[in-house]
């Protein structure tokens, strides 16, 4: 699969200088993905092959390279990151580095991964955290836009993460214009009560407007963007390009939302990607008013006591 540009802005954009590396972000299955989801912004699916895999000894060499830049923590994203043969040690290394997340559909997890990273966590002194998506709270609201059957597979998925004592954040994105955040969170806090978890952990997220979403909804208006002016007063440490990077087989781009985008790939390593980036793309405005709403609220090493 051919990547569609994304367009860059002709106007004067502002500048975001990376003021310290504290998210390093992994695309460790490329753009592979086990299901072809709707509003998906770069279009992941079983068939796309634009991205490729991140091997084992890459992300070593990463990680080891991450110590001397102070990174704090670790996420892995794809596609889907459980489609990498070694997914399960790829955790178990970064455990002894760092806080870890996995950002997963949740469909195809096996009870001996599972196991596997209980042991690791509880033996790292940082915590793993899933990200598990699901976009609606009954079987229609999310299987019309991640698939058929989808509802039911990531609800067991979820069982199972809860079952080996994980607490999975459940992101919800708002995929309908008719749909109150208030109402969604709600009805996921009963969803998720009734499936045993107890205190359930959710967070609702914006629908990023590329690729699939493109032709599901709409795309970017010509006056979503961020100018200049609109960074007067504002704190960029909201915004994920002020304190992350991420890394794909193509090498460093600036964030997870642009690799499709030629111009947000910084180098091939993580020494070169350490320069302001302009926010050219109309995707820079979705960060600008919702925050890093990439990353997770938190992260940080487990509470011992």
């Amino acid at each position: 699969m051919t990547a569609i540009p994304l367009p860059i802005l002709d106007s004067p954009a502002p500048r975001v200088a990376l003021v310290h590396l504290d998210e390093l972000w992994f695309q460790v299955s490329g753009t592979l993905c086990n299901l072809t989801c709707h509003h998906c912004f770069i279009r992941c699916s079983p068939h796309n092959d634009m991205f490729g895999m991140l091997d084992l000894e890459t992300i070593r060499r990463l990680l080891n390279e991450s110590v001397g830049l102070g990174v704090k923590e670790y996420y892995f994203t794809g596609g889907e990151p459980f489609l990498h043969r070694d997914m399960v040690a790829i955790l178990e290394l970064t455990l002894s580095y760092g806080p870890a997340t996995v950002l997963t559909n949740g469909t195809i997890f096996k009870e001996e991964w599972l196991q596997r990273l209980r042991r690791a966590e509880e033996t790292s002194p940082y915590s793993l955290e899933f990200r598990v998506s699901i976009d609606g709270f009954y079987a229609e609201m999310n299987d019309s836009v991640r698939g058929a059957g989808t509802f039911d597979r990531a609800l067991h998925g979820m069982e199972q993460l809860v079952r080996h004592g994980f607490l999975p954040i459940v992101t919800v994105a708002h995929t309908r214009e008719d749909a109150d955040d208030a109402v969604l969170f709600e009805g996921f806090v009963q969803l998720l009560r009734s499936h045993g978890y107890e205190r359930p952990r959710i967070k609702i997220l914006p629908t990023l407007r590329l690729g699939a979403e493109v032709e599901r909804a709409r795309g970017y208006r010509r006056d979503e963007r961020v100018t200049p002016e609109m960074m007067d007063g504002f704190d960029a440490s909201h915004l994920l390009c002020n304190h992350s990077r991420i890394v794909t087989d193509r090498g460093v781009y600036v964030c997870p939302i642009l690799i499709e985008a030629a111009d947000a790939r910084l180098g091939a390593s993580l020494a070169e990607a350490l320069g302001e980036y302009p926010l050219r793309h109309h995707a820079c405005s979705t960060c600008y008013q919702y925050g890093s709403l990439c990353a997770n609220p938190s992260s940080s090493a487990r509470d011992e006591t």
